[in-house]
């Protein structure tokens, strides 16, 4: 019996010869990567055309609508450092076309006397504004700037008197100032100028609560026994008279006087009294007038806290020891903002250094300007105040500056 033929399986794509199935892929990736070129139309009859998207010239995508939060796409925001406004980018270039000169003042390190806090320079209530014009004082005010100095120290005070005309010193004593031709605004002018040159005014109570016979006051004080008994030789060549703190007249008097002041000049930066605010210890009679004094300080800064909260109280005294011992004058429990040292006595100047360390500074005489490199190369002096004895600041600020530039170009010897 003949056997039966067997049928192929599948699509019979195995019987195709492997030549035909090559020529066949060829054509058909050549005609694919000609679509471009080639009208393939042309050769299908009209009426048998057909859209092969395939081999569209320009596809059309179709549109979807996706929820976004911007209608329209943005580009990723690009960090401001990376692209500055042109604000910043003027300021940028400025600052890299800057000056080479300017550049190294700015970083140069502030010498040791520009270090100190305070560097100040002591002028009478007569030296810097008495019978002046706005442009004189104002003059005054930067030369001391051009001469290293950052604080004036300005006369308000002395003698029993106000520089300023006071109805405070009016009503109490019958007399409006100190005999002199100041005119109020004179001492605007000189706070205003100093401000605008990154200075400070602090105004000077000199003599505090102690008069002489010259003292326009004087007989009336005598009248009214306002003044201990006694006569304060603390410095030889005068005679001094206290007016008592302890009488509640005497104490409302100074407490309004510095109220007023305060007040009149708002933009004072500080008040500073003397050794002259305490009581000379070989005065008759054997009464310790330490508690008292104490008690006033502290009411009459009270009050003037009050007044003007932006005003500094100060003091120039003599070191806390000596100030307690032969003054009665226990200041370190005043409340005081700062205490400068006075080193006038050059016989104890070590003593007297070694106190002033301890607080805000330190106060020399003109006739001390030697002593301004151990001064000013000691760190642990933090402000310097000289007072011009010799009655010509002008001068005395000029020897100043000489001096400081003979410490900056000498070197320390080693």
């Amino acid at each position: 019996m003949p056997s039966k033929k067997q049928q192929p399986n599948g699509c019979g794509c195995l019987n195709i010869p492997l030549s035909v199935i090559i020529a066949v892929l060829g054509g058909g990736y050549w005609l694919f990567s000609q679509r471009e070129n080639l009208d393939i139309s042309k050769f299908i009859p009209n009426n048998q055309r057909i859209n092969i998207p395939i081999l569209a010239a320009t596809p059309t995508p179709q549109r979807i609508n996706i929820p976004t939060l911007a209608t329209t796409p943005t580009a990723s925001p690009t960090p401001r450092s990376i692209l500055p406004s042109p604000q910043n980018l003027a300021a940028k270039n400025q600052k890299t076309t800057r000056n080479p000169i300017q550049s190294q003042k700015t970083i140069s390190p502030p010498t040791p006397w520009e270090k100190k806090v305070i560097r100040g320079i002591y002028l009478t209530r007569y030296q810097a504004t008495n019978n002046a014009d706005e442009q004189t004082i104002r003059q005054r005010v930067r030369y001391y700037r051009s001469q290293g100095i950052n604080t004036i120290i300005h006369g308000v005070w002395g003698n029993g008197c106000t520089m300023y005309k006071s109805e405070v010193m009016q009503q109490t004593l019958g007399y409006s100032s100190c005999p002199n031709q100041f005119q109020e605004q004179w001492l605007n002018w000189l706070i205003d100028e100093a401000h605008k040159q990154g200075m400070q005014v602090h105004a000077y109570f000199e003599k505090g609560i102690k008069i002489d016979e010259n003292s326009p006051i004087f007989d009336l004080a005598v009248t009214k026994r306002w003044i201990v008994p006694g006569v304060d030789k603390t410095y030889a060549g005068i005679d001094h008279y206290v007016l008592d703190v302890q009488i509640p007249e005497v104490a409302a008097f100074f407490k309004n006087i510095l109220v007023e002041f305060v007040k009149k000049y708002p933009n004072i930066d500080a008040v500073q009294w003397d050794d002259y605010l305490g009581y000379y210890a070989e005065l008759p009679g054997k009464v310790d007038r330490t508690a008292n004094l104490t008690n006033f300080v502290r009411q009459m800064t009270s009050s003037m806290k009050k007044a003007n909260g932006s005003v500094s109280f100060d003091i120039c005294h003599h070191n806390p020891y000596w100030a307690k011992k032969y003054f009665a004058a226990d200041w370190e429990k005043w409340g005081v903002d700062r205490a400068f040292i006075q080193a006038y006595n050059d016989k104890n100047f070590a003593e007297e250094l070694y106190y002033a360390q301890k607080y805000a500074g330190v106060a020399i005489t003109d006739h001390q300007l030697s002593r301004l490199r151990e001064l000013v190369n000691n760190p642990n002096i933090k402000s310097i105040l000289v007072f011009p004895f010799a009655g010509k600041p002008e001068k005395t600020a000029s020897d100043l500056k000489n001096s400081i530039k003979i410490l900056t170009e000498t070197k320390p010897r080693q």
